[in-house]
């Protein structure tokens, strides 16, 4: 007879509360038909603020797990969760008009975008290798669909393609990893398997081998060189409210399973898997910043920023061990957390801002789209300044105090080389976040239509914009946080 024991379900509420909704939004948009799509909208919204709320009712700083261990519910995550969910909110607000116009707005993509957000949140919470792979792939096929939403679109059809066909084979990398460690620990368990690895159990060489293709997978889902080759594609030809979505929320939980996995499960191995890293960031920062000096469309030139700026994050994460040292682990963890975290704010502003100046049969996704803002609006030419001089880490905005935290870090763990190489490639860079800045406020426009948006959506991108600013001359607030829930993270292993 099989003893049953009921799992305890309160660390997990969260997300039963957004699967449970997800399945009631069905059929909310089932029955209210296409004249009330707000109702579906305002249903999400108050899903995503339900889940905050309830993630802020069970944040007690106590690590408790679940589902036989599968599941946890610590400080790191739910500190993840709570930007997530506020990401997940403004990307539905900056978006609203854009699928209006295009008739996008329908029940499924709210349902696909609640079901991606789940995904994430067991990404963020996994303690277990298929419990990482279950909400991998909840978050990837939600995407998949996500992508092709627009089916008058070839081009949106390709990138759906391309990015099934190379997020299977991701996956299948993953899959073959994770059943390489099983089967030299023979445990699946994150917390587990680094337990059995420091008392020297499993065999070193299989180890290894499962090491590398773990951290090939992880790289893909991370879009670091070389496994980027589906971010410029899927970038430009997915609709623009689905590419401010992957281009945001997807990297806080990318960032969760690379810490779980690395740092919880395979710190033992860390001189192997450092090694890696290395050479994904140095041959990201380097090919990501180059490659978008030559792009003319704005959503593949921050395509090519986003793999540079994910180069920049891995820099944090092989920084914490030096050597077999751990001391360096809190100052490096946290400033990696807190450049994922600068980076979704900059993309939210940055695709916003494109989503702003698009309408009815017109994407302004082309540098050009952009000439003579500052004559149109001066206000919204400076946010995406401010974002632009952001991203490029010009003091001082969020984005240098983001770069200028994690290269401390590398300095500290003696990578000097490596730091140096990261600023003279950041100064590359910015040669194309400035054409931009010259474009808005050098050139005359080519397009004299009026702006025009929602009040939400000025209201919530001008607060975007202002936040990169202040966040750069008071940084202390989110770094703090960091450096606490990376504590709790480090403790609680």
């Amino acid at each position: 007879m099989i003893n049953f024991v009921m799992p305890d379900l309160y660390p997990a509420s969260a997300e039963i509360f957004i699967l449970v909704m997800a399945c009631v939004l069905l059929l909310v948009d089932l029955f209210a038909g296409s004249g009330r799509r707000w109702l579906v909208y305002l249903l999400t919204q108050l899903t995503l603020a339900g889940c905050f709320g309830i993630t802020l009712a069970t944040l007690d700083g106590q690590s408790v797990t679940t589902f036989s261990n599968m599941f946890v519910d610590d400080l790191f995550a739910d500190f993840l969760k709570l930007v997530l969910y506020p990401t997940v909110a403004v990307m539905l607000v900056y978006s609203r008009q854009y699928l209006a116009a295009r008739n996008l707005d329908k029940g499924e993509f709210f349902v696909l975008v609640l079901f991606a957000t789940l995904g994430m949140m067991v990404m963020i919470s996994a303690s277990h290798f298929l419990t990482i792979y279950l909400g991998l792939e909840m978050l990837a096929l939600s995407l998949y669909a996500l992508v092709a939403i627009d089916r008058d679109s070839a081009r949106a059809t390709e990138a759906a393609m391309k990015y099934f066909v190379l997020g299977a084979m991701a996956s299948g990398l993953l899959l073959y990893g994770i059943s390489m460690v099983y089967g030299a620990v023979g445990s699946l368990e994150i917390a587990e398997v680094g337990q059995r690895i420091a008392l020297g159990g499993g065999n070193k060489t299989v180890l290894v081998f499962g090491l590398v293709f773990v951290v090939a997978g992880l790289a893909f889902k991370l879009g670091v060189v070389p496994f980027h080759m589906w971010i410029p594609d899927v970038y430009h030809g997915a609709p623009t409210a689905v590419t401010l979505f992957i281009g945001s929320a997807p990297k806080l939980a990318a960032f969760a399973i690379a810490m779980r996995v690395l740092v919880t499960g395979l710190a033992e191995l860390a001189e192997h898997w450092q090694v890696m890293l290395m050479i994904l960031s140095a041959l990201s920062i380097a090919l990501g910043n180059l490659a978008a000096i030559a792009q003319t469309n704005l959503k593949r030139m921050l395509a090519y920023s986003a793999i540079s700026h994910m180069g920049f994050m891995l820099l944090g994460l092989l920084a914490g061990i030096v050597g077999g040292d751990p001391r360096f682990a809190l100052n490096a963890y946290s400033s990696a957390m807190f450049y994922v975290i600068a980076y979704v704010l900059m993309s939210l502003g940055s695709f916003g801002m494109i989503l702003l100046l698009s309408r009815a049969g017109f994407e302004a996704e082309n540098i050009e789209d952009f000439k003579g803002l500052n004559k149109r609006s001066p206000w919204f030419a400076a946010i995406m300044m401010i974002l632009m001089f952001s991203m490029a880490g010009v003091p001082f905005f969020v984005g240098f105090f983001a770069k200028f935290a994690v290269l401390q870090a590398v300095v500290a763990a003696k990578q000097i080389w490596l730091a140096v190489f990261a600023v003279m490639f950041s100064l590359v860079g910015a040669f194309y976040y400035l054409r931009v800045v010259k474009v808005m406020y050098f050139d005359a426009p080519t397009d004299s239509a009026s702006i025009e948006a929602p009040r939400d959506m000025r209201l919530l991108l001008s607060v975007n914009g202002l936040a990169v600013a202040v966040l750069g001359l008071l940084p202390e607030g989110v770094l703090e946080y960091s450096i606490y829930a990376s504590y709790a993270f480090l403790v609680g292993q």
